[in-house]
């Protein structure tokens, strides 16, 4: 089937990604919540789409150029799930915004004086969301009482409307247990529904109450008062969703297609290495996996080394199985990633036809 692909190449089952894709609003229908899904991870807008096609209400972004691409293609409901303070960025989406609904992330006191600023000069008001921190340490104020303080600061600015709540839940992706899992979608829950009640104990309506991470997404929607989900990585899967448990190997749809190029000894190289799979082990700096990637065909075969252009499997018996020449694919460890390094998919469609795909987003993080 894919003898005529060179390699190293990404590829999308679509029959898998479109059953990825009802998986995610089942849960929006079971709850009654938003689906809010992440560009960052297929960095398609013929897959951002799909997913408005099929039921999604909005689309997620990282950068003013995801944004941008998106609006240019018709999407009319994104948040900017950034916190901008470069105020050049927020100029570019001037022609979009009376025609779509944008909404951008407030992160502190400082930034939010920046995006008022930007407002008055762009004689547009800006809706925003806060973003809580909920356990990731990284952007996000912290909730409770400090998220009131900032919501009440934002009310007090004339270029900026708080609408709601987001926070993801990132940290999730250390957990190594289901209950461990289970008490960071206690916690990200908590985060938002706790600094919503004190918001809105003073008079400040918090409409929009969003939480976003694959491995959460599915239990955090089922929390009375949470009002949207934002999975990304749920599209695809990927080998970090299969050691959460999130996903079995047989739902994930996207691989890496390499070829064998040497046979040694002790060890098969193949032609993809750390710029087709990239060297994370697991996201936000934690390591959930071995190796880089795992053979769908063979899947004793893991990548236990990658050089730029190389990915090495180390044997401990002599191969008879493979031979110089063949075309294997791999599960990377973060589909994520592993996208913004190509250019173009090869999707296998339904009808069993294979179709080149642009990744039209990808590079776009500006």
């Amino acid at each position: 089937m894919f003898e005529k692909i060179q390699t190293p190449a990404i590829i999308i089952d679509e029959s898998k990604m479109r059953n990825n894709i009802k998986r995610m609003l089942a849960v929006k229908e079971k709850y009654g919540v938003n689906l809010r899904p992440h560009f960052k991870t297929h960095k398609s807008s013929l897959i951002a789409q799909e997913q408005l096609v099929a039921g999604a209400d909005g689309i997620t972004v990282a950068s003013v150029s995801e944004a941008e691409l998106l609006l240019q293609k018709g999407v009319t409901d994104i948040l900017v799930a950034y916190p901008l303070v470069d105020i050049e960025k927020v100029k570019r989406l001037k022609p979009y915004l009376h025609n779509a609904r944008v909404i951008f992330a407030i992160d502190s006191q400082a930034q939010a004086i920046r995006m008022n600023e930007a407002a008055s000069e762009l004689d547009v008001g800006f809706e925003v969301w806060i973003k809580i921190n909920s356990g990731l340490n990284r952007c996000g104020v912290e909730p409770g009482k400090d998220a009131l303080a900032l919501a009440e600061y934002i009310t007090s600015l004339s270029g900026l409307q708080l609408t709601g709540l987001y926070t993801h839940a990132g940290h999730s992706y250390a957990a190594t247990s289901k209950k461990q899992k289970e008490a960071v979608t206690e916690q990200e829950v908590a985060s938002i529904l706790q600094s919503a009640e004190l918001c809105e104990q003073q008079g400040i309506k918090i409409t929009n109450r969003s939480v976003g991470s694959t491995p959460t997404f599915e239990r955090a929607a089922s929390y009375h008062g949470i009002t949207e989900v934002r999975p990304g990585n749920a599209v695809f899967f990927d080998r970090m969703q299969i050691g959460l448990d999130v996903a079995e190997q047989q739902e994930v749809a996207i691989t890496i297609l390499t070829q064998l190029i040497s046979i040694k000894k002790n060890r098969l190289i193949f032609d993809g290495g750390s710029k087709a799979f990239t060297t994370e082990k697991g996201a936000h700096g934690n390591e959930g996996v071995d190796g880089f990637g795992e053979s769908i065909d063979h899947p004793e075969l893991i990548l236990t080394r990658l050089s730029e252009e190389h990915g090495i499997v180390d044997l401990t018996e002599q191969n008879k199985i493979i031979h110089l020449g063949d075309k294997l694919r791999f599960i990377p460890n973060h589909a994520c990633t592993a996208v913004n390094l190509f250019d173009h998919y090869i999707v296998l469609k339904e009808s069993g036809q294979l179709e080149k795909v642009p990744i039209d987003g990808r590079g776009k993080s500006q």
